[in-house]
């Protein structure tokens, strides 16, 4: 792995540390946050490599509607959703529900 592409990974790694339990953050956002307006595929590949960090709560990293998109990177298909389940956050046919109160925007959170 590039240097490069090793900082930005640790800095998403950083971001998604700061996601309360019981809350979710979009991939994009994270990314918008970083600076990076389109690269929400990136955050997607940080978080596929996440699953080996312990201290990286990838399961609460979701995609704009809130589906579960990254669960199959998960240790079993139903894993992301267990997880998110055992902080309080009810998931419906691999959507969160009450999505718009449960997100979680680091710009308003953390600043810039």
């Amino acid at each position: 792995m590039n240097t490069k592409k090793s900082n930005y990974f640790d800095l998403v790694y950083q971001v998604v540390r700061e996601i309360p339990p019981g809350r979710v953050c979009t991939y994009g956002t994270i990314a918008h946050y970083l600076g990076l307006k389109s690269g929400a595929r990136m955050v997607g590949y940080a978080m596929n490599a996440a699953h080996t960090l312990p201290d990286v709560p990838a399961h609460r990293v979701v995609n704009r509607a809130g589906v579960l998109t990254g669960k199959h990177h998960f240790a079993t298909p139903t894993r992301m959703q267990e997880l998110l389940e055992l902080e309080g956050i009810h998931v419906e046919k691999d959507q969160v529900q009450d999505f718009d109160k449960l997100f979680w925007d680091p710009e308003k959170e953390l600043g810039l």
